[in-house]
């Protein structure tokens, strides 16, 4: 509607990489306004959090009080909405928090544990407020997820190799792992052995996943996200690879998430069931 007021959005993380991607992406669509820009860097803090991410100026300071910031947030008319971009090892109490004051969050984030994740469900479905935790945002990579399910049925092999810059925290990737979960769900179990392996080195052959699934991760300078899911058969080798140039691919996935996250009452894992 024409009347209706933007949606409030906190960025948290909003100095880093995808911080900055996300307020730019915000400050273009009409119907959400830049509330609060969150960042623990004592060089950024009270800095124009548009000038920051390269654009114009939006009047919004950066600050470092997220707990102030979602206070104020819960007392707007429209429900408001929290954009984690942050690290592992914060995350989990940055959601409870947005939670607790009812505001929607968003989660970038990776490195969340299985009980960590299920946690904020319980706490979600029990306040009855929608949250959105997103291993990956590009459409891309969700189209390449539901290609290597459909291959997963006519292969017993499969391995994943995940590529990213060497800042991100956590490995395997959160979207390598989500990966192999939903090859696992197919309900059989891949890579049956050949051969009595010996690893000369420890984890020569990755970190091993559900189902017997082997996910590999390099870390290196120059990359930005990029993954791959190799097939194998006699004969015969099936690669799906999904490659990020840019960090502007995963805006219309983080606009939509936040549109969507509004609507829910509840946790829900993946860009792909909100499309």
């Amino acid at each position: 509607m024409a009347n209706q007021l933007p949606i409030p959005v906190i960025v948290n993380g909003a100095a880093g990489k995808m911080g900055r991607e996300v307020i730019k992406a915000i400050a273009k669509a009409p119907d959400l306004t830049l509330f609060g820009a969150i960042d623990h860097s004592p060089e950024v803090l009270n800095a124009d959090a548009g000038e920051l991410a390269g654009g114009g100026p939006l009047e919004v300071p950066i600050t470092d009080d997220l707990q102030g910031m979602l206070v104020l947030a819960a007392q707007e008319k429209q429900p408001g909405v929290m954009v984690d971009f942050t690290h592992p090892k914060s995350v989990y109490e940055n959601v409870r928090s947005a939670i607790a004051y009812g505001i929607r969050p968003v989660v970038g984030t990776t490195g969340l544990s299985t009980e960590q994740i299920q946690n904020l469900a319980e706490f979600a479905d029990k306040a009855s407020i929608g949250c959105l935790i997103i291993p990956n945002f590009s459409i891309g990579m969700v189209l390449l997820q539901q290609a290597a399910v459909t291959a997963s049925q006519y292969f017993e092999h499969v391995e994943i190799i995940e590529l990213h810059h060497n800042q991100k925290a956590d490995a395997p990737s959160g979207t390598a792992i989500q990966t192999a979960q939903m090859l696992a769900e197919m309900g059989k179990t891949f890579n049956p052995p050949e051969v009595d392996e010996t690893e000369k080195l420890p984890g020569a052959r990755g970190s091993l996943a559900d189902e017997g699934i082997r996910i590999h991760s390099i870390r290196l300078p120059g990359l930005i996200a990029h993954q791959e899911v190799i097939f194998g058969a006699a004969g015969q080798v099936y690669t799906l690879r999904h490659d990020t140039s840019d960090r502007a691919c995963y805006m219309p996935g983080v606009i939509l998430s936040i549109r969507k996250v509004i609507e829910l009452r509840s946790l829900v894992y993946g860009l792909e069931k909100i499309l």
